[in-house]
Parts: structure tokens; sequence; C-alpha cells
């Protein structure tokens, strides 16, 4: 990170916070604020949690289970994901290939 990065200011359930941020993560910071937001959100309508602080740490188990699962298998593998992604445009890239040989 830079010697001075820029700070932004972020709205979760409706409390404004001032957070460092550099130009090129200002996108993945509000992706990551909106989805935080949503998910305080939906605890806060649903739960019979009080409080902010309880809300926050609600959120903050949900989505380390939601990541949890995800690293340990039992959810949807980004890496696995990658690898067949990967695997499929090699074999995409060889039959283009291939068929370019015949013009």
């Amino acid at each position: 990170m830079a010697d001075n990065p820029k700070t932004i200011e972020v709205s979760i359930l409706g409390r404004t916070y001032r957070v460092a941020c550099e130009d090129n993560e200002r996108e993945a910071l509000m992706q990551a604020v909106a989805y935080l937001d949503a998910k305080m959100g939906e605890i806060k309508k649903t739960a019979k949690v009080s409080g902010t602080e309880r809300i926050a740490v609600m959120a903050a188990l949900n989505i380390a289970h939601e990541l949890l699962t995800t690293r340990l298998g039992n959810g949807f593998d980004i890496g696995k994901a990658r690898g067949k992604i990967a695997s499929i445009e090699a074999s995409l890239d060889a039959a283009l290939a291939q068929q370019e040989k015949l013009f």
C-alpha cells in the first residue's frame, strides 16, 4: 500500500465509516461493504439480535462460516472451478488450432 492511501466514506447499516483504500482496491472494497451491509441488514430484520455490535458479530460469524465451508470443500471451491475452466480453455484452444490448419 502507498504511504498516503486515500480514505473513503462507506455506510454500513446506516453508520458512516472512513476507510483507507487505494484507487485500485476501491471497487473490491465497495463490493465488500455492500455484502456486509446486506448481511447485517438480513440479521437485523430476521434475528432477535439488537445492537450494532451484536449484529456485526453475527454477520462476521456467518461470513466466516461461508468462507470456511468453501475452503473445506463442503461448498463451492473457486480454485477447483478455475482449474476446470483453464482445462476447458486449453481444450478449446487446441481444437481451434486444428481448425485453423484446415484453411
